[in-house]
């Protein structure tokens, strides 16, 4: 069986039939429709890589063969040539606003349809290549991505377990408030972007306390007011480890502003209001209402009530009103739960599905 290119010869004209076979049949595989209704035939079961059109035909002319072709998706593409006997100009014009890649008039000279021809297959070939090396490059740059993406996750999630080692006491923490605070997102209807990047920070918020000696984090017991002023430079530390990391997201200004307070009597700037990233007050929520539940070495456990009981009573004041009745609605209802049995090491995990978050609270939409 002869290969190569398949090109379709529309004409109810048998010599312009012969003649355009004998022209080209030495380079291409040819198939021949009379009518209009056979070539849309011929085109949907074949997919010719090119159709030679004449415009002048009964029944159904090469104007409405091609305004068919190119309202069905599956032949659309296919590049097609009008060759016909009408000359004027205003028949180019509508010929070629009708997607024609080419126009020949009749008596039309064999060399220069075979030329012609030949043009624009060679170009449809090309563009078949630039397609195929696109899509190569795009699976080529997905799996690159993923690849980054992965060792960003390890990456981040080695950093955090640095400064929990330092910390077993409150191994977990950081993952536990990412988990929450990605759940306090998702329930406001933050974007998933958006979200991954306070997950990000979220897990990140602690690092700072790498630079807080082991005597002062493990200590039992009150903790003193030098060390509490040691313990709070820990923001700052964070922010200066991470600032000349390029996130897309930025995470080193949540992590500096995640002990910060709407009324300003947050650490370590003292900033008020919206002066605070929505992301740091939604992390401050979910650090609070962890931290509060869970153990420390200075004091037991206070529990969740205790925990719901200090976001409600400081609801506006020190805590982003939105984040708080995000965050008690998540915890009240069930949806979210922290996991204190066991050290949680899946960095980018969620607890709650989005659907499970969604379900109970109207959201309010951020950009």
């Amino acid at each position: 069986m002869k290969s190569g290119p398949l090109v379709l010869i529309v004409d109810d004209n048998a010599t312009n039939i012969d003649l355009l076979v004998n022209t080209l049949k030495d380079e291409y595989r040819l198939g021949i429709a009379k009518k209009g209704a056979a070539a849309l035939e011929y085109a949907v079961k074949y997919r010719p890589d090119l159709i030679l059109l004449d415009i002048m035909m009964p029944e159904m002319d090469g104007y409405e063969v091609c305004s068919r072709l190119k309202a069905d998706p599956g032949t659309a593409s296919i590049p097609f040539i009008f060759i016909t006997a009408k000359s004027e100009t205003e028949d180019k014009t509508r010929a070629f606003a009708m997607g024609a890649v080419d126009y020949i008039t009749k008596p039309f000279h064999a060399a220069e349809v075979k030329a012609r021809v030949q043009t624009h297959i060679a170009l449809e070939e090309m563009k078949s290549r630039l397609q195929d090396q696109n899509f190569e490059l795009e699976q080529v740059v997905q799996q690159k991505t993923l690849e980054l993406k992965e060792m960003l996750e390890a990456s981040i999630h080695s950093m955090a377990l640095m400064a929990e080692i330092r910390d077993p006491y409150t191994a977990g923490h950081q993952q536990r408030v990412a988990r929450l605070a990605c759940a306090i997102a998702t329930k406001m209807g933050l974007t998933e972007r958006i979200t991954e990047g306070i997950h990000i920070a979220g897990i990140l918020h602690d690092v700072g306390k790498i630079r807080v000696p082991v005597s002062i984090l493990n200590r039992t017991g009150k903790i003193l007011n030098a060390e509490m002023e040691v313990i709070k430079i820990h923001p700052q530390i964070g922010f200066e480890l991470l600032k000349n990391i390029p996130f897309p997201w930025p995470c080193a200004q949540m992590v500096f502003q995640h002990h910060e307070r709407l009324d300003g009597s947050g650490y370590p700037l003292g900033i008020h209001g919206d002066e605070m990233l929505l992301e740091s007050r939604i992390l401050a929520v979910a650090d609070v209402a962890e931290a509060t539940s869970s153990f420390r070495p200075y004091r037991p456990a206070q529990g969740m009530d205790a925990a719901l009981a200090e976001l409600k009573k400081h609801r506006g004041i020190y805590y982003d009103p939105d984040a708080v009745d995000a965050c008690v609605e998540l915890l009240e209802s069930g949806a979210f739960t922290f996991d204190f049995s066991q050290k949680d090491t899946a960095p980018f995990l969620c607890v709650a599905s989005p659907e499970t978050i969604n379900s109970s609270f109207p959201t309010q939409r951020y950009k």
